[in-house]
This record gives structure tokens, sequence and C-alpha cells, in this order.
């Protein structure tokens, strides 16, 4: 089963403002995911190799690379490959159109081949939307830089990391927008990497 305890950090809201002077949400404020770095493909390896593993950073990063190399032989096969209890790789294209079927062209009406990711959505590893907001806890940027501490209900705690053992949201509060251009989906450029949390 996918191990949510090692969450042990919240995860960091910068508050936006909608600057677009067409939007119907202009001058509105939303919340947006910051990422502290971008962790590399190495690093990750490494990270792996530390939790209470047998093998080393060089044999993880071995492994790693053949089920990379081996789920990409899969997808240009044609097949979905499921990736643990993660979720599902997938290929997807984008293609014009043609009026008839026996005119459309493989080499010209197919424009481009994408890789996708669809996460899980079992009973077991549920990783929806709702499910992912109920696993986590959340932080205000601006109170990590003033070095306060603030609790995902909203009220102040010195004493507080943000952080919430029991894997679980407990205020349920909206700490995203469900407003129409305030949404973080984790597509486009909205993946967090803006400036970093200054």
């Amino acid at each position: 089963m996918f191990n949510v305890q090692c969450l042990v950090m919240p995860i960091l809201i910068k508050v936006y403002e909608n600057k677009i002077k067409n939007s119907a949400a202009y001058g509105r404020h939303f919340g947006r995911v910051v990422s502290t770095k971008t962790m590399t493909y190495q690093e990750l390896c490494k990270h792996v190799s530390e939790h209470n593993s047998v093998y080393g950073p060089d044999v993880c990063l071995g492994v790693a690379n053949k089920l990379q190399a081996c789920i990409l032989e899969q997808l240009l096969e044609g097949k979905k490959v499921q990736f643990g209890e993660l979720g599902t790789f997938y290929l997807s294209v984008k293609s014009s159109s043609v009026d008839n079927a026996e005119d459309y062209n493989l080499g010209v009406n197919i424009k481009g081949l994408f890789l996708c990711f669809a996460p899980s959505r079992t009973d077991v590893s549920n990783l929806s939307s709702k499910m992912l907001k109920e696993k986590a806890t959340f932080m205000n940027v601006k109170d990590l830089v003033e070095g306060k501490k603030k609790k995902t209900d909203g009220t102040d705690d010195e004493d507080s990391t943000g952080t919430n053992p029991s894997g679980t949201n407990p205020s349920g509060t909206d700490t995203g927008s469900t407003e129409t251009g305030g949404d973080n989906t984790g597509g486009g450029d909205n993946t967090g990497g803006d400036g970093g949390i200054g």
C-alpha cells in the first residue's frame, strides 16, 4: 500500500492575485503550490537507497534506469503501463482532422505524441484530487517567511510545524480554489516553480 506517513512536511501554498484583466476572477486571490526544489533523478535514487534499503545508490540507480527504459519500450509497443500504486502511464496523440476517414494520413495528420499519466483511483491507493487533499497538510508561505507556524485551520500555534501526523486535513478547509482561473491542477505553468518561497 502507498505509504503516506513519509509525508512529514506540509505543502507550501503561496497566495497570489489574478492580474489578468479580462478574467472574471481579476483582482481575486488564489492559492498556488510552491516547490522548495526539484529533486533530480539521481537524488531520488539516493533517497530510495536511504530508506532502510540493503542496496546502495548505484544499485537503485541501475534498477531505476532499467525500469525507465522498459516502461518506454512497452509504451511504444502500444501498451499502458501501471506503475505500482501511483497510477498508469499511457500515450496520447495530437491529431488534425479530415472530412473523410479514407483521407486520414498517419504521417500528416498526427501532429504529436505525448506521454500521459493517470493517478490511481482504486480503493487501496486512491490518488484522486479529493483523496490527496485529505492526506496532505498545508502551510502558507507567508507564515513560513515571517517565522510563524500556522495550522491548516487558520489558528496560530508557535509549537506547530504545520504537519498533520494523522495524515489528514483536520479542518477540511479548502486551501486552494474552485473558482475559474484559480485551480492548480499541476499542468501548464502553475507547477510551483514561480520563484521559490520568498
